[in-house]
């Protein structure tokens, strides 16, 4: 799959070539711009717990592409990470494996201009406002790339990020919504958060919209439905809850899609996100046709006297794993304008 980039006519030229990565806690994407508005090259996933830090996993990607730019070893002129961790200044830990390294000091050690680091869902939603219906699957309508889009992304934990749009370009609105604190919308699923309660003071949609929320939720609904607490990774879960000859694991799943959708109404009127929302993450794309026929999108919608509001804004699925990649291509385009 080739990840699509931001259009960029109006973009000066560049100084090429681009190193380009999506940097989660157990896996790495490095990919290769060389050409202003075209694809991600030269996609390449390297395991974290390989390689001691990122200047030795970005060696080990440059010594691999050699033989395919013609046998040297080329060094990139700028770069961007997306990285899964929040960025808050120039020392970069990441909390879900042994990385950490200093952005202006990796700069130096990779011979760079420029090393721009960025959360990953702050990349990713730089990637929205040109995602084609090709790296997309519609849940209600194809997003419009204009004024403000929203992406929620469950995946390990629970991902927020926008964008919005402005004279000079398309600005990236980072945050942490997934800590925000969930709210029920019927008595099921108050019932749910009490037993949630139980184990955390606080629940926020993370607690059980994500991978390490998953077996929260299920012990949940176990207890709601009085039936016994297994102790069961996501994986599955969501396998059970598919095979559907588990109810808690379906209930499970059920409850996930629909909490979702409450929560991704309330990004969209947060955020003024009337261009459209997006659900990235690894989680959804599991559920297949489990998530279209569920009850994500009524509960996106079931915002009392904003239902008419919410009913005019699309979702979609992001479908292309690499869209994080020409996000961090675009946050480096528009440092150049």
């Amino acid at each position: 799959m080739t990840a699509q980039t931001v259009d960029s006519a109006a973009a000066p030229v560049a100084s090429l070539p681009w190193l380009v990565a999506d940097i989660g806690g157990t896996n790495a994407r490095f990919g290769w711009m060389d050409a202003v508005g075209g694809p991600v090259r030269h996609v390449r996933k390297l395991a974290v717990a390989d390689h001691a830090g990122p200047r030795q996993a970005v060696n080990a990607y440059l010594e691999e592409l050699a033989p395919l730019l013609g046998g040297a070893v080329h060094r990139p002129a700028k770069a961007a990470f997306a990285v899964a961790t929040a960025v808050k200044a120039d020392e970069v830990a990441f909390t879900n494996s042994h990385w950490r390294f200093s952005r202006q000091a990796l700069e130096g050690e990779l011979g760079l201009r420029a090393l721009l680091v960025l959360n990953d869902f702050e990349a990713l939603a730089l990637s929205l406002p040109r995602l084609g219906a090709s790296q997309l699957r519609a849940h209600a309508g194809l997003p419009r790339p204009e004024g403000t889009l929203a992406v929620i992304g469950p995946g390990t934990g629970l991902g927020v990020g926008a964008v919005t749009q402005t004279r000079g370009g398309w600005v990236a609105l980072p945050g942490e919504g997934g800590h925000a604190t969930l709210a029920p919308a019927d008595d099921f699923e108050s019932e749910l958060l009490r037993h949630a309660r139980r184990e955390f003071a606080h629940v926020s949609a993370e607690r059980l919209l994500s991978g390490i929320g998953l077996p929260v939720l299920q012990r949940a609904v176990a207890g709601v439905l009085g039936q016994p607490a297994e102790v069961l990774t996501a994986e599955v879960i969501v396998q059970r809850g598919l095979e559907a000859d588990d109810v808690v694991c379906g209930r499970t799943l059920d409850a996930f899609c629909a909490l979702l959708g409450s929560f991704a109404g309330n990004v969209a009127l947060t955020l003024g996100a009337r261009g459209g929302v997006y659900i990235g993450g690894g989680i959804v794309p599991r559920l297949g046709e489990r998530f279209f026929s569920s009850r994500f999108r009524e509960r996106f919608e079931a915002k009392g006297r904003f239902a008419d509001y919410l009913r005019g804004i699309p979702t979609a699925l992001i479908t292309d794993t690499l869209a994080a990649l020409a996000g961090a291509a675009f946050a480096i385009e528009q440092s150049e304008r």
